[in-house]
């Protein structure tokens, strides 16, 4: 199965008017089942405001996966604003804050499913090499690439 960039769940508008749609969460990441790397996929946020992208790599791997995001780890120096809860459909995503963690992986609890480890690309990387590691990250798991946004 294809790696696709997935859109984010769309949010209400805060004026009258249509809303701003969310432009779609980098990712690179095999369906369910087809996790067996000590890294499963690749994300590239478009910063490091962990409150601002964790949302829409939640929805991304909710939607991929089938399954709900439970818990998230990452590197407390790596991020600026990281919350100590995500709010998703149905529950609170807890984020976990460690220094011990490889400050380029970010680790997904998912129910029914192993961690989820995905490789983060700088934000500030450029359009070819990101587009090059989520290229060959599907090419690793027998998908196509993500593509970019």
């Amino acid at each position: 199965m294809p790696s696709t960039l997935i859109p984010p769940p769309h949010a209400p508008a805060a004026s009258p008017g249509p809303a701003a749609e969310a432009p779609p969460v980098r990712l690179s990441l095999p369906p369910a089942g087809d996790h067996p790397r000590a890294v499963d996929g690749v994300w590239w946020p478009r910063s490091k405001d962990a409150a601002a992208e964790l949302p829409g790599l939640i929805a991304a791997v909710d939607e991929r996966l089938g399954e709900m995001t439970l818990r998230v780890g990452l590197h407390v120096d790596a991020w600026s604003d990281i919350p100590h809860r995500i709010p998703a459909p149905g529950r609170a995503v807890r984020v976990g804050w460690f220094r011990a963690m490889d400050p380029e992986r970010v680790t997904l609890i998912v129910r029914g499913q192993k961690d989820v480890t995905l490789r983060v690309i700088p934000p500030e990387a450029s359009a070819e090499s990101a587009e090059a590691a989520l290229a060959g990250s599907a090419a690793s798991h027998g998908a196509t690439s993500a593509g970019s946004a």
